[in-house]
């Protein structure tokens, strides 16, 4: 317990003192949790009772894992039935429990933009309702973007879109130390990026809610497969 807290402290640390980097923000998120996810690892092996790492992070039973999810996703579509009727997102369970709620970029940005949109963070509202009500979860933020511009920019651009998400859910209460920032430039397109049509599919944000398995813990930082 003592190493988690030094663990994620320092980590913290380091990114807090770089704040000549203007991406220090966005970073700090994936910094703790790779640091967590990294602690919880070694606890797991040198706790074969399992109760340092309950303590440390809090995690779903194994057995109890599918009807938390199934929990969590029932009220994510309650909450965000509005936005789903208006196809301005989409919310899907993954094989491995992990709940995905991918957002049009439409709704989300302006183009050429990394400022939430007012009507955006309205719905990000209703995430954060259900999200802080399933603690047991790491929330992983990937942004996404067409092919216009080049790679550097579009990885820039997708990188400031997660963060800006990231930080907004801080902002509202959601712990840090749960929260992974992502981006893929345009590298993970949905549709081509020949046509109008397929761009803006392509300009997305993508939440991944990852499931908090007791003795997987280090499990819920890794990168969602299939991103």
């Amino acid at each position: 317990m003592k190493k988690l807290i030094l663990a994620v402290a320092v980590a913290a640390s380091l990114s807090a003192c770089a704040t000549n980097d203007p991406n220090y923000k966005m970073k700090t998120g994936a910094a703790v949790g790779a640091v967590v996810g990294a602690v919880i690892g070694h606890a797991v092996d040198n706790d074969k009772g399992g109760l340092l790492t309950g303590a440390a992070v809090g995690a779903a039973a194994g057995a109890g894992v599918g009807h938390y999810m199934d929990k969590q996703q029932r009220e994510m579509e309650a909450a965000l039935a509005d936005e789903q009727a208006r196809h301005d997102l989409e919310v899907q369970r993954l094989e491995d429990e992990t709940l995905k709620i991918e957002i049009s970029n439409e709704v989300s940005f302006d183009f050429n933009s990394s400022s939430l949109k007012p009507t955006f963070m309205a719905t990000l509202d209703k995430v954060v309702s259900v999200l802080e009500r399933y603690p047991h979860t790491v929330i992983h933020v990937v942004g996404h973007t067409d092919s216009v511009g080049s790679d550097a920019y579009n990885m820039t651009l997708s990188q400031q879109r997660a963060a800006a998400v990231v930080n907004y859910f801080t902002s509202r209460g959601i712990a840090e130390s749960r929260l992974v920032t992502l981006g893929r430039g345009e590298s993970s397109p949905r549709a081509t990026n020949d046509t109008e049509a397929g761009r803006q599919l392509n300009r997305r944000v993508e939440i991944y809610v990852k499931p908090i398995v007791e003795g997987q813990e280090s499990s819920a930082y890794q990168t969602p497969s299939g991103i």
